[in-house]
């Protein structure tokens, strides 16, 4: 079983708020930073992202790449790798739970194989900073109420 990196932090939002952005993938070039360009490629019968391609730019790695979205209930999203130029496999999820007071705990998870040869260490550095980043930006857009 690989290894993944996992992070949490707290919002000042409910969790249907929080997950109203992170369903909002036309709009992850304004806050992720890394994502220069999003497109629904497939949508489930609720009308939410099942394929979704994204165009990244990470400084030194560059990648297109389409991503398979699954939806548990209200509070989970996890993704997989379909298609990539730089990355052999990608899962991932977020996992909100209600943190009292209206604000929501989001956990991140994340793991990555990248095609070229990359020590563990590095590649773990790499997965956290990349969580980091997402649950940063992820705040700052929820909390700012650009949703």
């Amino acid at each position: 079983m690989a290894e993944h990196t996992s992070s949490s932090i707290t919002i000042e939002a409910a969790p249907a708020d929080v997950m109203a952005v992170i369903a909002d993938f036309a709009r992850y070039p304004d806050w992720t930073g890394e994502v220069k360009e999003a497109e629904v490629l497939a949508t489930d019968a609720q009308g939410r992202a099942e394929q979704v391609r994204l165009v990244m730019d990470a400084g030194a790695i560059k990648d297109d790449q389409v991503l398979g979205y699954t939806w548990t209930g209200e509070n989970e999203v996890s993704w997989t790798l379909v298609k990539s130029q730089m990355l052999r496999s990608l899962d991932g999820s977020y996992i909100l739970k209600a943190a009292g007071s209206g604000a929501t705990e989001v956990t991140y998870l994340l793991t990555v194989d990248v095609k070229i040869p990359m020590l563990g260490m590095i590649k773990r550095k790499a997965e956290k900073v990349i969580i980091d980043r997402a649950l940063a930006g992820l705040k700052k857009r929820v909390e700012s109420g650009a949703a």
